[in-house]
């Protein structure tokens, strides 16, 4: 797989280019548990073999769905990677703006594999030195050729100069 070098000029020559698949990563249920105690969120269906066997719509655990799409920023790094530590050589950082849409279209069971696509779709310059880029992404499970996660995810570039105002 080549490597693509996040910065906003890269980016915007790859408009409609699509990347992938990223690396694999495996969703065990040690992920899931961990992820239930950080989100306090104890649904047997993600954390309870034995309650899915019994009761479950799944015969196993599934993944949260919010855990499936938090791996997407792990995966869409392996494909899109940029500096962490110096912005003078990209000329600014991505920063995460959400998405315009986002589908949970099947379950992850437990042990199951993952990768992502990345589609890059468009980028519009917002005010100087602020441009806001959509990507496509994409996860599929090894073995499944219809995606478990879609959608529009949106990265605001900001450029060198940019400050960041927080308010409480």
């Amino acid at each position: 797989m080549a490597e693509t070098r996040f910065t906003h000029d890269s980016i915007k020559k790859n408009i409609g280019r699509t990347l992938g698949p990223s690396k694999s990563v495996v969703i065990t249920q040690k992920m899931i548990d961990q992820f239930s105690e950080a989100t306090h969120d104890p649904d047997p269906m993600h954390i309870d073999p034995e309650w899915c066997e019994k009761y479950g719509p799944y015969p196993t655990t599934i993944s949260f769905g919010f855990l499936t799409m938090s791996l997407l920023t792990s995966l869409v790094h392996d494909l899109l990677t940029y500096d962490r530590e110096s912005r003078t050589d990209t000329g600014g950082f991505p920063l995460n703006y959400g998405f315009n849409k986002l589908r949970l279209i099947a379950p992850v069971p437990v042990n199951s594999k993952i990768s992502a696509t990345v589609k890059v779709l468009d980028v519009v310059e917002r005010k100087p030195g602020q441009f806001l880029q959509t990507y496509g992404v994409e996860l599929k499970m090894d073995g499944v050729d219809t995606p478990v996660l879609a959608g529009e995810w949106l990265a605001l570039w900001a450029s060198d100069g940019f400050e960041a105002k927080v308010t409480v």
